[in-house]
């Protein structure tokens, strides 16, 4: 208890609460920008935490990562255009609850369950951080390749009424993703002699471009015929009581999924709202509403999200293991602070710790007030004449994707995918395993290959351990599970066909 009131003490001292309101706005703003990444927000924040305290650098960084998350689901809510890979995984949800004129329940649960999600996985870090950190170290490559191929499947689950397609536009993603020399042997592949080839694709121009070019594409081919949206945004956290009381098992499911897939060390957010929706279609009653603006999976992977970003923190500073690109991040502001991760930081430290837990809480609360008001600013975007605003947001597309990596080729790559993904949704091809599959391509070649080093060429050590052979059974068993339905489901059409045709 003496720890946690010197916990209390660091957190309400006025410089980290000013770093936290600034690092927020600062988050809401980069998270709401096409192309710049939660991770990008933190990176940007490195310098300024050399002027910080310890618990305001801390705080700074936590705040606006989960802010970032949060506000990149406004865009893709807004105009079809995700702000983070993860909110990638149900923008057409929102996007399509958006031209049904409900932009604020859409946004409303982008908000209200992220910060749900986010003090579910801050209780989780609280009071279990030792034991699931135990269990995450666990999981070795051969884990690891079982559970990326468990997230790949989800794609072709997401485009379960055009499995086929699906699984077309999965392995184009796969083959995007297998560019460069991002690969375990560092062969340069399908590079033809490019060098600027040599670093692969980079992920977020290609989203970009396949979501805001394509837009501008389409907008260029049909004009205003196809965009009739809502011209205002209402009341945001209206009705969210109803929400959660409907579907409190969907928001208890993706904050759980998200925290443990977050404690996995290398898989973070953006794979666990995609597993997060693709379950929570698969498990649903009204799976066919999918994708044509149904709140469920929103409600699922939005809580998934910002559970997964303090799911990470638990490897992070059980043993100094980075969950993900942001904890990375923040471990080397932690060793700068003087407040080394490990086990003895909960003996020697223990103020330290739990003021990081109070940080984390701090933010998730805030975020709803601090929401509301972005979501209003953003809204204003929606009154802008189209031909206006498809020139305006071209610009920070290319801003965005050129500020990555500072490359002129990431311009070429942006526009590539964006014709691409307009050729392919113009043919009723999903886009969305196509992100999966460069977003987890080189994981799963990368742990098959250190899997099969180990192993020595033997197959059965895939499933040899405990958790890896619970995996296995798991992924048999929805795939042949889905394979089953899909064919029943195909015989009864064809029974109700011959007997509307009266044979």
């Amino acid at each position: 208890m003496d720890a946690w009131i010197l916990a209390f003490g660091l957190v309400m001292n006025p410089t980290v609460i000013i770093a936290i309101i600034g690092s927020a706005l600062f988050g809401l703003f980069v998270g709401a920008v096409p192309g710049l990444t939660a991770t990008m927000a933190t990176a940007l924040l490195v310098p300024i935490t050399f002027f910080l305290p310890p618990i305001a650098a801390v705080g700074a960084i936590v705040t606006a990562t989960a802010m970032a998350i949060f506000a990149g689901d406004i865009p893709g809510c807004l105009m079809r255009i995700p702000g983070t890979p993860a909110s990638a995984a149900y923008v057409d949800d929102s996007y399509n609850m958006t031209l049904k004129g409900q932009a604020e329940t859409a946004l409303g649960i982008g908000l209200v369950f992220s910060a749900i999600g986010g003090i579910f996985g801050t209780f989780v870090l609280t009071f279990t951080a030792p034991a699931l950190a135990d269990i995450a170290l666990r999981f070795s490559s051969y884990e690891y390749f079982w559970l990326v191929l468990l997230g790949l499947s989800c794609s072709v689950f997401i485009a379960s009424e055009k499995p086929l397609k699906g699984f077309v536009t999965l392995t184009l993603g796969l083959l995007a993703g297998s560019v460069g020399l991002e690969n375990p042997a560092a062969h340069p592949r399908f590079t033809f002699g490019n060098a600027d080839m040599l670093g692969g694709l980079s992920l977020i121009p290609a989203m970009i471009g396949m979501f805001a070019v394509s837009e501008v594409l389409r907008f260029a081919q049909f004009g205003d015929s196809v965009m009739v949206i809502a011209k205002q945004v209402g009341t945001v956290l209206k009705g969210m009581g109803g929400l959660a009381r409907k579907y409190w098992r969907q928001t208890l499911r993706g904050s759980v999924l998200g925290t443990v897939v977050g404690a996995l060390p290398g898989a973070g957010a953006d794979i666990a709202a995609w597993m997060s929706y693709a379950m929570s279609k698969k498990l649903s009653k009204e799976p066919e509403k999918f994708g044509t603006g149904h709140p469920e999976g929103l409600v699922e992977s939005g809580a998934a999200n910002n559970s997964a970003l303090a799911g990470a923190w638990i490897p992070a500073l059980v043993f100094g293991i980075p969950g993900d690109s942001i904890t990375a991040i923040a471990i080397g502001v932690l060793y700068m602070k003087d407040m080394n991760p490990g086990p003895t930081i909960f003996v020697n430290n223990p103020e330290n710790v739990y003021a990081v837990f109070l940080l984390f809480l701090i933010a998730n609360l805030i975020m709803i007030p601090a929401g509301v008001l972005t979501i209003k600013v953003a809204s204003k975007l929606l009154k802008v004449p189209r031909n206006v605003l498809m020139p305006i947001i071209m610009l920070f597309c290319i801003v965005g994707a050129f500020a990555i990596n500072n490359a002129t080729f990431d311009l070429y790559v942006l526009l590539g995918f964006g014709v691409l993904a307009w050729f392919l949704e113009a043919n009723d091809f999903p886009i969305g395993p196509l992100i999966l599959g460069m977003l987890l391509g080189t994981m799963l070649e990368e742990h098959f290959i250190r899997s099969m080093i180990k192993a020595d060429g033997d197959y059965l050590m895939f499933v040899e351990r405990p958790i890896a052979a619970g995996l296995a059974i798991f992924i048999a068993l929805l795939w042949g599970g889905s394979a089953y339905f899909a064919m029943r489901r195909r015989s009864i059409l064809r029974a109700a066909e011959r007997a509307a045709a009266g044979i």
